[in-house]
């Protein structure tokens, strides 16, 4: 199964409309998709199950079931999937586009797109491709931890945190 998610800020009307494009080319995979409230106006998917909102423990559960992710360029998302080692399909949202305030979904999918098990489409034709490979041959990544995709002096001035904390 695959999960998709856009977060619950804002709607991601680009990437929904790319996997929805993609279900109608390949109606055997099961998506499920938690798409952010499209408003009257926004893109409502007609070839897969979603949902505009799912509490935490549904999230969970559909997250965890999953194996493959399809995602926004989220920070929680990105960093979800590598802490649960499921490969994650990232597509950032474009500022250009009018789909955030700036760029930096740009930056953070530049960023992580070099980790194992992080797959970065620019946009919907690599969206297509990236779901059409890694659904026939889904990817098993390695068990991720924090120290796999944080830099090392960030782990350690938590860790001296923590035991800091623990001393006192």
């Amino acid at each position: 199964m695959i999960f998709l998610t856009v977060g619950t800020q804002l709607t991601f009307d680009r990437m929904v409309k790319a996997v929805d494009t993609w279900c109608k080319k390949v109606p055997d995979v099961g998506i499920f998709g938690q798409i952010s409230d499209p408003g009257p106006k926004g893109y409502r998917p007609a070839h897969f199950e979603w949902q505009d909102f799912i509490g935490p423990e549904e999230f969970n559960k559909r997250f965890n079931a999953a194996n493959l992710i399809v995602a926004h360029a989220g920070m929680g998302s990105i960093i979800s999937a590598l802490t649960a080692s499921k490969p994650i399909i990232i597509m950032p949202r474009s500022a250009a586009l009018g789909e955030h305030r700036n760029e930096h979904q740009r930056a953070t999918a530049e960023k992580f797109g070099r980790k194992e098990g992080v797959y970065v489409a620019w946009d919907e034709t690599e969206l297509a491709a990236l779901l059409t490979r890694l659904s026939k041959n889904p990817p098993v990544t390695a068990g991720a931890a924090a120290s796999a995709f944080a830099e090392p002096k960030l782990i350690e001035t938590l860790r001296d945190f923590i035991h800091m904390e623990t001393k006192t």
